[in-house]
């Protein structure tokens, strides 16, 4: 009975790989989340990763790249970068930076530009994550 109603169970997980590369459309636009390969389980406010560990550097919040913590605003700013992925049809994030950049100019408070045709109440949204 309980693995029956087991999408009604809430688990305090951390996605950290949110991209549209794992994410599956269905019928009606039904979109469900793949790969859990670097998710992790919450036991706490935050999760820190051990020295070394790899990240989809386009899609991780700063204060992640910075400290190897992750927490929900985390996973709420890849949201973010996922969105901008959709406005793009696919683009990959940052355009034409290199990807040893990214941090960098992050901390300098850059963000990408409102996706040509994406509706600005969409961007306002992405801004917001």
């Amino acid at each position: 009975e309980m693995v029956k109603n087991s999408h009604c169970l809430f688990l305090p997980l951390l996605f950290r790989d949110l991209a549209a590369r794992n994410c599956l459309v269905g019928e009606n636009h039904l979109v469900k989340v793949a790969d859990f390969g670097l998710s992790r389980l919450m036991t706490g406010d935050t999760y820190t990763a051990h020295a070394g560990a790899k990240f989809p550097i386009k899609w991780t919040a700063p204060e992640s790249l910075a400290y190897n913590k992750f927490s929900i605003k985390s996973d709420v700013w890849a949201f973010g970068v996922l969105l901008w992925e959709i406005a793009t049809y696919g683009m990959s994030p940052y355009p034409g930076i290199d990807l040893s950049q990214v941090y960098e100019l992050l901390e300098k408070d850059y963000r990408m530009e409102r996706p040509e045709g994406c509706p600005e109440k969409v961007y306002e949204l992405m801004r917001a994550c």
